[in-house]
């Protein structure tokens, strides 16, 4: 048979019809004893003829023991994660009575793969567990297997891997400090907001003008400073209002903490990656905002299926954490003609390694729209285990190249926010805390400057 591997999230059968040949080791086998069976009849020595008689009743025993053509093998594989940093996985094999030996491939992780020869009464099962190193959609273990039939005379052909995959939920970080965009917007929520309104903290005293609630009089205050018979004052308070957060998620690489696996990328080598931040990080910012009462919108950079307005509440949550976690590497660049559009007053939170000038652009074209932008910084602190000097030149020129890109951001008026934890800097509710004060509109002179 032949196709895609079979990617498995819940626990399914994968039936295949064997086709079996005969293995080379057999047929060299019976050529040698039909060889050395000529050159005694030919010479005369009834010895060499003798050597060649248990290679041919092993050929015919074999031919003889072939199995039905029409056999099936069943291989179940099932991939659960147990809650604490691993998963478990099982393979079940459910094989024809003439098969003697099972000759597995394992890859877990991606890693390099190992071979198993078990003996077929024995190998029906196979369980393990293998830790989970990184968040997001990921394959957990892979299988490809053949079978040895009549001494391993007779091999079946291999088929279809199967293939164990899991989408793992990203860890998420309680977020006491959220910071809000500039302006907000919405008629209620549980921000203070500086137009007028209701359910607001107190804002001044104002004379009585139409409009104005009777219930709203201050008589203290229009005894004190009325002058005349109509002269009426109120005390007026802010209104409440939520905020509209756009989480965008630039997915086309996935950066890991060795510099040495930059070109390689082997999932279990590169350590914490990108990725695996920026899915923290959205995770964490998602449910905390809508904990709050305020709106949340997603968008991955590099996929228009992952598009997911904003909106609020647990449903709206449970959406915006399977686009979180099903993320992954796309390879791919931007298609977009013009930036992604942001709904009016939002803050934007732009989740990026800033390898490169693309997303710096969008973050600088939503920032001269009059957003609040924060650049997250996802990309994990290097570690140089194994790398050549070649490879720590080439990371010096592309993080001197990030500095000033960064630079640029900050001289434009977007912020910018590091995730990941650095030796020297604050702690992240240090950081998301500093963010969090009230933000006043830069100048155009301060912007210029």
């Amino acid at each position: 048979m032949s196709g895609a591997p079979d990617r498995l999230q819940d626990p399914r059968s994968v039936r295949a019809t064997l086709r079996w040949a005969r293995s080379p080791a057999a047929a060299a086998g019976a050529a040698t004893g039909l060889l050395l069976a000529a050159i005694g009849l030919i010479a005369g020595r009834a010895d060499v003829a003798l050597l060649a008689l248990p290679l041919i009743a092993a050929a015919a025993l074999s031919a003889d023991r072939r199995p039905d053509p029409g056999a099936e093998s069943v291989a179940t594989l099932s991939v659960t994660a147990d809650g604490g940093g691993e998963a478990a996985y099982s393979l079940t094999l459910e094989l024809p009575a003439s098969v003697e030996l099972i000759v597995l491939r394992q890859r877990l992780l991606g890693g390099e793969p190992r071979e198993l020869v078990l003996a077929a009464p024995l190998g029906g099962e196979l369980a393990g567990t293998v830790p989970l190193l990184h968040s997001g959609p990921q394959e957990i273990v892979r299988f490809d297997y053949r079978l040895l039939s009549a001494g391993g005379a007779v091999v079946s052909i291999p088929d279809r891997p199967v293939v164990g995959d899991l989408v793992v939920a990203p860890d998420r970080i309680r977020i006491g400090s959220l910071p809000l965009p500039r302006r907000l917007q919405a008629m209620t929520g549980p921000h203070q907001s500086a137009r007028a309104g209701d359910g607001g903290e107190f804002r001044d005293i104002h004379p009585f003008v139409a409009g104005d609630r009777l219930r709203r009089i201050d008589w203290r205050v229009t005894a004190r400073l009325g002058r005349g018979e109509g002269d009426l004052y109120v005390r007026r308070t802010g209104a409440l209002a939520d905020a509209t957060v756009l989480i965008v998620m630039d997915s086309r690489d996935d950066i890991g903490e060795q510099v040495a696996q930059w070109s390689r990328n082997v999932a279990v080598e590169k350590g914490v990656s990108s990725l695996d931040i920026a899915r923290e990080a959205a995770s964490s910012l998602a449910a905390s905002y809508i904990a709050a009462g305020d709106r949340v919108g997603f968008q991955d950079l590099s996929s228009r299926a992952r598009m997911i307005p904003q909106g609020g509440g647990t449903r709206h949550l449970w959406r915006l954490e399977r686009a979180i976690e099903v993320t992954s590497p796309s390879q791919v660049p931007f298609r977009h003609r013009r930036a992604p559009i942001v709904p009016a007053g939002a803050l934007v939170y732009l989740l990026s390694s800033l390898l490169d000038d693309q997303p710096a652009n969008l973050a600088l074209s939503w920032c001269a729209k009059g957003h609040r932008v924060i650049a997250v910084d996802v990309l994990p602190p290097p570690r140089f285990a194994l790398t050549n000097r070649y490879e720590r030149a080439a990371h010096r020129l592309i993080m001197m190249a990030r500095a000033d890109r960064i630079r640029v951001l900050r001289r434009r008026g977007v912020e910018l926010l590091t995730w990941a934890p650095d030796g020297g800097a604050l702690p992240l509710h240090a950081r998301l805390e500093l963010l969090s004060r009230p933000v006043r509109r830069l100048s155009s002179q301060a912007v210029r400057r």
